[in-house]
């Protein structure tokens, strides 16, 4: 009988993961338990994906402020630091910002405006526009900012984000200043010690800052990259991926967990002959209409998966087909028509008209933002996703 349904994506259930925990036998057993309970079978090429956050709980890849402001004055040289670029988030980077404040006597604040990398609005482009300021170009310190602007509250958290941000340095007993510049060498008409907080064009800030002549520059991958004090760290993404875990804790990005995929893949192999691909997702890569928001905040989608999600989707547009190629047939002979283009396709379809229009990312940023919109970022207490049909196509 001809299939019916394409691709499902389900969220798995699981026990809450300590530090310590055997992930492998829980992703497998998890998996397998749901597949019992709703009357599912697994397939080759089913995609099991587990969130970021359980694998660095179970790795125990903590780090505490205290660290953080060891690290940064250790490479920053614990004076006046220029902070550029951070995005505005309390669960993201707030309390990375605690443990640099107390790594420094003053910190000089750059936020980028009208909006954070991503899209994390102080402002709107209207707003700029009615006062005459040139975002590329013009720099503002806070009192001009306030004296335009006034106050300006986050749409969906109701933080005014410069004086929580301001607030929250002076906690820490360093001084602050805060500017409002979107290119990057204004930081040193301030400091020559910089550490950019951008996630994905830090290397070209990195970059500008010295060419431009800075002492020190570090981006947040530099900080933590080899343990302090013997709190966790990663050895390639540093601080970039972390998040709040408690008010003087960060649980940090997942490390080494290449490992972890291929064990599953291996132990899903042995117990049910099925060859699934299996990965690590984060945030997903899609923006907000409403909000502007971009969710990507992590470093990657997906710092480890299975060599099977490696590369991007080669497809047909059924309805270019369709309109084009086939557009004098209907009912039977238009499905046979096309089944027989789809099975008939061979190498990369780049540049084939047929081809447009059918989403030319990779694998795993696609496969992690569907992972990532199933599992949620709250209570639904599904950290594993289960997608299957992802590779199927109109013929299966």
């Amino acid at each position: 009988m001809e299939r019916k349904v394409g691709t499902v994506s389900r969220g798995i259930r699981c026990p809450i993961i300590r530090q310590g925990d055997n992930l492998v036998d829980i992703a497998v057993n998890s998996v397998l338990e749901a597949a019992e309970s709703e009357g599912f079978s697994l397939r080759d090429r089913d995609v099991i994906s587990l969130t970021e956050s359980i694998v660095a709980r179970a790795q125990g890849n903590y780090a505490s402020i205290d660290a953080i402001a060891a690290d940064v004055k250790a490479k920053l040289g614990g004076d006046t630091v220029g902070v550029i670029f951070p995005i505005l988030s309390r669960n993201r980077f707030a309390i990375c910002l605690r443990g640099i404040a107390r790594g420094a006597k003053k910190i000089v604040l750059m936020l980028s405006y009208p909006s954070d990398e991503v899209g994390n609005a102080l402002l709107t482009y209207d707003q700029l526009d009615e006062a005459g300021v040139n975002p590329y170009s013009d720099v503002l310190s806070l009192e001009k900012y306030r004296e335009l602007f006034g106050e300006n509250k986050h749409e969906f958290t109701g933080v005014d984000y410069v004086a929580y941000y301001s607030d929250l340095i002076k906690e820490e007993g360093a001084e602050v200043e805060i500017v409002f510049a979107n290119q990057a060498k204004t930081i040193l008409d301030y400091t020559d010690c910089v550490l950019t907080c951008d996630i994905h064009t830090r290397a070209r800030t990195k970059r500008i800052l010295k060419a431009a002549g800075a002492k020190a520059v570090c981006g947040l991958d530099d900080i933590l990259t080899s343990s302090v004090d013997g709190n966790g760290y990663n050895e390639k993404y540093g601080l970039l991926g972390s998040n709040k875990s408690t008010e003087d804790t960060v649980k940090l990005f997942p490390r080494a967990c290449q490992g972890l995929v291929e064990d599953i893949q291996a132990e899903i192999l042995k117990r049910t002959g099925k060859h699934v691909e299996v990965m690590v997702y984060g945030d997903g890569a899609f923006k907000d209409p409403q909000g502007k928001i971009w969710e990507l905040a992590d470093p990657v989608v997906s710092p480890a998966f299975t060599s099977g999600l490696v590369g991007t989707p080669n497809e047909l547009k059924l309805k270019y087909l369709a309109d084009n190629d086939f557009k004098n047939l209907s009912g039977a002979e238009l499905k046979e028509a096309i089944s027989k283009s789809i099975k008939a396709k061979e190498g990369s379809l780049v540049g084939n008209m047929a081809s447009q229009g059918t989403t030319p990312r990779q694998l795993t940023d696609l496969i992690g933002s569907l992972c990532d919109l199933t599992s949620g970022s709250g209570d639904k207490g599904t950290p594993i996703i289960l997608v299957q049909g992802y590779f199927d196509n109109f013929t299966d």
